[in-house]
């Protein structure tokens, strides 16, 4: 059988990371075992859905390169894939449940039920609606079938819930995780979980179990937190005389200091984003901090996953390849801020000259500022290596483009003397009646010069620095020079000696 997974998330919201890792794990053990990827919106929760946040999980795929072979807007053979659209599915499969007495219509009401709560918790006891008490309580097990038919008829609200374990089953349920090994349940002490809600909706449960069984899903990988609710889906898929698919439920993404799970409210506090994309101007996503997509894929792939080995940075194309649901670890990924920009760094660093001469080119539209015949592609190479986020690139490259406004009055106090003027205007000279502007030439040059002068390099590189940026920083100086051109390097040189001429 073709191996076929889904990525299902609700549209209640942005997509976290942790959603868009067990999205990226999914997608390469489809794509290892060439099979198929589905992506499948589960909106049957109508109080908690939100606009937007569906294009927004659309979006966020798109933009890590996860394309789902079949989706909303991509549609396969077994659609619709958005849940609010299937639920005539539902209702025909329930009624298979209902006729084999695997499932059951319940009309306790809100109310009946919060007082048996409240009185078991009086007790000190937990209220659990199952085969201790279902025969007890006013549902279609209990009721004669002329008194269930009669409520029925007066429209009296109901919800069907799911006949989980009866006396006399064997209460051992053995279940295998691909990454937790066998994990043994005691199916005693389920609660029979409403599978249909008061609106006819189905609850996730039963959604998510016909969903599976519908779109021919072999594979499920999910987040550590649905552990709990296995169980129950296999019992459902025995109820309904399925075949179980695979499951493997990945650990959470735990915050930096490795005590519980990562939430917005970390991004929040340490200043680091935890959705893939913008949400709105509060919430920035790695994106728009100016992270690269395939940086972001590498580091949420080893968080959580290891192939064995030293070896840290993989294209897409390798984790594919080297990926196994075997290697999932079972405990927690800690989140670290420092080492997911390393990545970046390291993308960056490698990164094609030309796409990073076109995202610099926008800034300076973005900006409204002139090239001023200065060469982008050069400036790039000059940069590149000091990249770590391309949010970095401006705060880099503007150096080349606009003259300084301001002085680090710090580094001039320290480095302007009283013959700093006199050096640099004989040095803007020099500069002015070369031919050769290299940075080499100019090195060798103004070296030369000192030499012969007998004034020492640090007596000219720091102001020289100082007048063409502002402060001290920056790639080396001739590199400057050379690439600004002759005619900006003599107007700034020009423009600190005014401004310490104050």
């Amino acid at each position: 059988m073709s191996v076929r997974v889904r990525f299902a998330p609700s549209p209640t919201g942005p997509l976290h990371i942790g959603g868009l890792r067990t999205a990226l794990y999914n997608y390469l053990f489809a794509k290892k075992h060439k099979g198929e990827f589905v992506l499948r919106i589960e909106d049957t929760d109508r109080k908690r859905y939100v606009e937007g946040a569906e294009k927004y999980i659309a979006d966020a795929l798109s933009w890590l390169g996860i394309t789902p072979d079949e989706s909303p807007i991509s549609n396969g053979t077994v659609g619709p894939y958005r849940q609010s659209d299937r639920k005539n599915l539902y209702v025909s499969n329930i009624d298979v449940l209902l006729r084999s007495k695997k499932a059951y219509i319940a009309f306790d009401s809100s109310d009946e039920l919060a007082a048996l709560r409240n009185a078991a918790e009086a007790e000190g006891e937990t209220f659990i609606y199952n085969w201790k008490n279902r025969g007890k309580l006013k549902n279609s097990i209990s009721l004669s079938e002329e008194e269930t038919q009669r409520l029925l008829a007066k429209g009296a609200p109901y919800v069907l819930r799911f006949k989980s374990f009866s006396e006399g089953q064997n209460s051992t349920l053995k279940l295998n995780d691909e990454v937790r090994g066998t994990v043994t349940v005691d199916i005693s002490l389920l609660d029979d979980k409403i599978l249909v809600k008061q609106d006819g909706m189905p609850t996730y449960h039963l959604a998510n179990v016909v969903d599976d069984h519908l779109m021919k899903i072999t594979h499920v990988i999910r987040g550590e937190e649905w552990l709990p609710s296995m169980a129950l889906h296999v019992l459902l898929y025995g109820a309904f005389g399925w075949e179980t698919p695979t499951f493997a439920h990945v650990p959470l993404i735990l915050k930096p200091s490795g005590k519980g799970k990562l939430s917005k409210r970390d991004g929040d506090k340490f200043g680091f984003p935890v959705f893939p994309l913008e949400w709105d101007k509060q919430t920035r996503g790695f994106r728009e901090a100016g992270y690269l997509p395939e940086s972001l894929i590498n580091y949420l792939a080893l968080l959580g996953w290891s192939p064995g080995g030293e070896k840290e940075l993989f294209s897409i194309d390798e984790l594919i390849g080297a990926f196994s649901l075997k290697d999932i670890t079972k405990s927690g990924g800690r989140f670290d801020p420092e080492r997911c920009k390393w990545f970046n760094q390291q993308y960056l660093h490698k990164a094609n000259p030309m796409t990073l001469v076109a995202l610099l080119e926008n800034d300076l539209k973005e900006n409204g500022v002139d090239k001023n015949e200065v060469d982008c592609k050069r400036v790039v190479d000059l940069i590149q290596n000091r990249l770590t986020l391309l949010t970095d690139m401006w705060e880099e490259a503007k150096i080349f483009f606009v003259s300084p406004k301001e002085y680090d009055e710090k580094a001039v106090r320290k480095q302007w003397k009283p013959d700093t003027n006199k050096i640099l205007t004989a040095v803007a000279e020099i500069i002015a009646n070369t031919s050769n502007v290299s940075a080499e030439g100019l090195s060798t040059l103004i070296k030369s010069w000192a030499n012969e002068k007998n004034i020492g390099l640090g007596r000219i590189m720091a102001p020289l620095r100082i007048a063409l940026v502002g402060s001290l920083r920056g790639p080396d100086v001739f590199e400057i020079c050379s690439t600004i051109g002759v005619r900006n390097c003599i107007l700034r040189i020009n423009a600190a000696i005014n401004y310490n001429n104050r």
